[in-house]
This record gives C-alpha cells, sequence and structure tokens, in this order.
C-alpha cells in the first residue's frame, strides 16, 4: 500500500472501514450499508463483523451512483445489470479456461498423430511391386 491506497493488483483486498470507502466513493456511509443490505454492492467482513471495502467496491459503489443519478436507473435495475455483468464476466472466464483446454486438445491431437505416423514408418517394409496386366473380354451373347 502507499499513501493508504492498495497498489496495482490488490484491488480485491478489502482495506477500507466504511467512512473511508464513503469518503472514496462520494456518498454517505448510511447509503453503503443500504448497497450492503440490498446486496448491490458486499464488502469483506472483519471476524467483528466490520465492513471492509476493496478498491473494487469503490469502483462498483461508484457505478452503482452513476448509473442511479446520471442514467436514472432504479436499484433493482442496477442490481440485475450487476448480476448480469458478473455472469458475462463468469462466462469470459470459462470462456478463456475452455479455449485453453482446446488449445491443449488440440496440441495433443497433433502430437499423438505425429507419433502414430512416424510408429508406421518404423513398421514399413519393402514390397516388391510387380505390374500385370489384366485383360477383360465380356462374353458374347
Amino acid at each position: 500500500m502507499f499513501g493508504g491506497i492498495p497498489q496495482e493488483g490488490d484491488e480485491e483486498t478489502p482495506v477500507f472501514v466504511i467512512s473511508v470507502a464513503a469518503q472514496l466513493a462520494g456518498m454517505h456511509a448510511q447509503t453503503l450499508r443500504t448497497y450492503d443490505r440490498q446486496g448491490l454492492v458486499s464488502p469483506g467482513r472483519t471476524s467483528g463483523g466490520g465492513r471492509r471495502y476493496s478498491m473494487r467496491d469503490i469502483a462498483l459503489l461508484r457505478e452503482v451512483q452513476r448509473l442511479s443519478q446520471e442514467d436514472g436507473v432504479n436499484l433493482a435495475g442496477i442490481k440485475r445489470i450487476i448480476e448480469l455483468e458478473n455472469q458475462v464476466d463468469a462466462l469470459r472466464a470459462r470462456l478463456a479456461e475452455l479455449t485453453e483446454e482446446l488449445a491443449a486438445a488440440y496440441v495433443a491431437g497433433e502430437q499423438a498423430a505425429a507419433a502414430a505416423h512416424a510408429s508406421y514408418r518404423r513398421d514399413l517394409v519393402p514390397l516388391n511391386q510387380q505390374t500385370a496386366m489384366v485383360v477383360w473380354r465380356p462374353k458374347r451373347r
């Protein structure tokens, strides 16, 4: 941390108490409690039950405020938007996993095919090739 703000790559770590998070998000602490109760933003909790907000939570709070104030979306709509965005993120992550699996399977298939082709060459024996000619003459009726 530098100056009380987590460094890059640390945006998921819940470190901010509610008063600091409210100040960073530009809203009242009671608003953060309301958003938590409604499931819009779910901060981490300490062992004593206190809320701890991460930089990701702060960004989400700002987005909730923007959707509400600038776009006129109600809280139920915002909750649905957040749910859909989370689904999209999960699907993108799953797509990346499947893409990696497919690439690995493709490489394994290519290696297996190459190994199979290499084994054919060791099993081949020379064959004398002779040319024969067959003449076909249909029977006359």
